[in-house]
């Protein structure tokens, strides 16, 4: 059952008892319940907690939130302190610049981040010339589809669009007028990355190495922008393996 007590933070499976957490971060447009999946890979031996953003599903009536580091600052309020081990963060597209800043955050707090995972993301340096937010709807619709991860079925309901727009938008918002500002992450981090993303090339995810004065690995799957939704075991497997490092870990 999703933890409904925080309005930001949802629990899909119940943890072993002092379990470290994994927080994760969706990406434009996307939900807590992108990450069940995740969840259900990875419960019980960690505490899988999905952010939910404002304006989608159970928290429509709220206003969006069209800044990055706006995010970042309220799911930072509500991870500081929490006790136990520190958390890792995982963050898909959008969410990776989120998570990125809320590591930031956390450790310019004197906390600690196990580790970052930054999946189909660029860089936070990275150049960001797209202004999808500023299209018709036409337009923010026919970068969906180009992207992949939302069903045609659904892309193809007026009135369902209709709804969700206003809040993808603004998601597009957040990232596009993104800008990172001088520091790294302390922590290990680890980019995943698509093969055939079209957004996302492998050198544009290989810059996150320049961003962490840890450890850096990058992990290549076969897919797009949305290549964890075929690779979830693979994802899993990644997130076990650098949360667990073997020999030669790099």
């Amino acid at each position: 059952m999703s933890r409904r007590d925080d309005p930001w933070l949802r629990r899909f499976h119940q943890p072993d008892e002092g379990a470290p957490a994994l927080v994760c971060f969706p990406h434009a447009g996307g939900a807590a319940n992108s990450f069940l999946p995740l969840s259900r890979a990875l419960s019980p031996h960690l505490d899988v907690l999905a952010v939910q953003y404002p304006g989608r599903q159970d928290r429509f009536a709220e206003p969006c939130v069209d800044d990055v580091r706006a995010l970042a600052d309220e799911v930072f309020v509500r991870l500081r302190g929490r006790g136990g081990p520190p958390p890792a963060l995982f963050g898909h597209s959008m969410g990776a610049a989120v998570a990125y800043e809320v590591a930031r955050r956390l450790e310019d707090d004197g906390g600690a981040v196990a580790h970052l995972f930054v999946s189909a993301a660029r860089g936070p340096a990275w150049d960001r010339p797209e202004r999808v937010h500023l299209k018709d709807d036409a337009g923010l619709l026919a970068e969906m589809r180009r992207l992949g991860g939302t069903e045609d079925a659904l892309l193809a309901d007026a009135e369902l669009m209709s709804l969700v727009l206003g809040m993808v938008r603004s998601d597009y918002k957040a990232i596009e007028t993104y800008r990172h500002t001088p520091g790294t992450a302390g922590c290990p981090v680890t980019a995943l990355v698509g093969t055939h993303d079209p957004s996302t090339s492998t050198p544009a995810a290989r810059s996150w190495e320049r961003h962490t004065r840890g450890a850096f690995r990058l992990v290549e799957f076969a897919g797009g922008h949305f290549y964890l939704k075929e690779h979830w075991a693979g994802v899993a497997a990644a997130i076990r393996s650098a949360l667990s490092p073997a020999p030669g870990f790099r």
